[in-house]
């Protein structure tokens, strides 16, 4: 290598090691930028805004498209004013920049800013007169936005990659707009929506209406059905974690069920049989011909999915801390976290107006259960907020001890191939060591599941309020939780 040669390398190393990287969002010219996005689409492409695309381009403006191929400045007017906002067009075409999709990165000569280059990608939605909006197609773009007379103008711009997208589109859960039409087309009345990364909630949206006409609000409650038995079981893991209640001891000596007295099977009752769904008993009593409850196997043989267990604790609870299941959770659980918006009794404090009623397939509302008496197993009323907030703090252990940490998550009985029951939480093993807990709930009207990933941080909580609502799942699975997402819905599909 010669003198020369190595010289120009050192250059390019000591140049390139001293380029600034992309700005933080909070940084002020990352906000002046966006700014300027917003007046260019928002205002002067959504809204056909002549004047203010005109007064926002540089007279030098080169824009480089991959299908329509070059224009100036006057070209690109022309184009505008006699294509996109001709008078006599008969739709409407809207843009919305893909969230987290903006990149800017200034420009420097001599210390000063003198240029920004902003990379994203953004959606275009058609609609036509009285019809839904619909999404029609997807494109990458690099702007580069120069400051002429002290303000920004956009004098470079490269479109390409443009993609034909429909709202079902995987892609299409970047933008609100999409999700929204998107849940119109599969008639999902409300859709909540909690991401969790890096072990904290990042994002809440709650989509759709909460009633005919009225969007819902950030703080909606949706009936969570069986997500309820999460919510209890770590109210009795938070009293085993204190050395106030055992895992193995039997029940008989707080609760025996009247119907079970003479079943003396009822002594094999344990918080770990019925938090692992290994009681015997059917889902609810009600089922059985008599209405009463009934073991349909020995407790601790194999697994059968059942509320009347968590019912039976509850009572064994109640017997013995002479409080009611709502005020131990208020004291151990709600009170910590803070899930002000989070109850299993509907009193006084709930504002029926955030409420997601409940639907069935074909639109019909359900009646609200409006209980007195909190159920150990189902009808929770929550927000996204809450919710997430409980999910990241299983995520990091649940402020339980170690060791009762560690049989929480133990696989305790299978279900099926890599899906388990722990204590009160299905374990999916996801393979090389990671897993995910989770829980679903489905009741008429309602359908709702969370998952957290506690070694990549990573989580996710949907709710919907109608019988069909799963049909949802794999997508939004697919799309927030990547390929972890993926394995879980190869286990639930096998």
């Amino acid at each position: 290598m010669t003198k020369y040669t190595r010289f120009i390398l050192l250059f390019f190393i000591a140049f390139f090691s001293n380029v600034h990287a992309q700005i933080k969002k909070t940084d002020a010219l990352y906000k002046t930028i966006m700014s300027r996005d917003s007046l260019l689409f928002s205002v002067g492409f959504n809204t056909c805004n002549v004047g203010q695309m005109e007064n926002i381009l540089s007279d030098q403006l080169e824009f480089y498209h991959d299908k329509d191929g070059f224009s100036d400045k006057t070209k690109f007017m022309i184009d505008f004013k006699n294509g996109l906002c001709r008078p006599s067009k008969t739709y409407k075409v809207r843009r919305a920049l893909v969230e987290k999709s903006t990149e800017v990165y200034p420009m420097y000569k001599e210390g000063e800013v003198y240029a920004v280059i902003q990379n994203g990608t953004h959606l275009f939605y058609e609609k036509e007169t009285n019809q839904p909006e619909n999404l029609t197609g997807s494109a990458k773009f690099t702007n580069v936005w120069v400051k002429e007379n002290g303000e920004w103008k956009l004098k470079r711009s490269l479109s390409f990659d443009h993609q034909a997208k429909k709202a079902s589109d995987e892609n299409a859960f970047e933008d609100d707009q999409a999700i929204e039409n998107w849940l119109k087309e599969n008639k999902i009345p409300t859709l909540g929506l909690g991401i969790i990364e890096g072990g904290a909630l990042k994002q809440v949206k709650v989509l759709g209406e909460i009633k005919k006409g009225m969007s819902a609000p950030y703080n909606t409650y949706f009936n969570v059905a069986s997500i309820t038995k999460p919510i209890t079981t770590m109210v009795t893991l938070h009293l085993v974690s204190l050395g106030k209640w055992k895992l193995d001891e039997p029940l008989d000596q707080y609760w025996i069920d009247p119907d079970l007295a003479n079943d003396l099977r009822h002594k094999k009752l344990t918080t770990r049989i019925i938090l692992t769904h290994q009681t015997g008993f059917p889902n609810w009593r009600w089922m059985n011909a008599d209405k009463k409850l009934h073991f349909q196997f020995d407790p601790g043989t194999k697994y059968q999915y059942s509320g009347e267990g968590f019912e039976y604790l509850r009572k064994a609870l109640e017997k013995k801390f002479g409080k009611s299941l709502d005020q131990l959770a208020k004291e151990l659980i709600f009170k910590p976290l803070k899930m002000n918006d989070t109850n299993y009794i509907w009193d006084q404090n709930t504002d029926e107006s955030r409420f997601a009623i409940g639907y069935d397939k074909d639109g019909k509302p359900y009646p609200i259960e409006k209980n007195k008496v909190a159920n150990a197993a189902d009808d929770l009323h929550t927000t996204i907020e809450d919710l997430g907030n409980f999910m990241v703090n299983i995520i990091k252990g649940g402020n339980l001890k170690p060791e009762v940490f560690k049989e929480m998550i133990k696989q305790q009985v299978k279900i099926r191939d890599n899906k388990y029951f722990g204590l009160g939480f299905e374990v999916y093993e996801l393979g090389n060591g990671d897993y995910a807990l989770a829980h679903g709930g489905a009741d008429q009207g309602t359908r709702c599941i969370a998952f957290v990933l506690p070694k990549s941080g990573k989580g996710l909580l949907i709710f919907t309020n109608v019988d069909d609502g799963y049909k949802v799942y794999e997508k939004l699975l697919l799309y927030y939780l990547g390929e972890e997402g993926k394995k879980i819905v190869d286990i639930e599909n096998r």
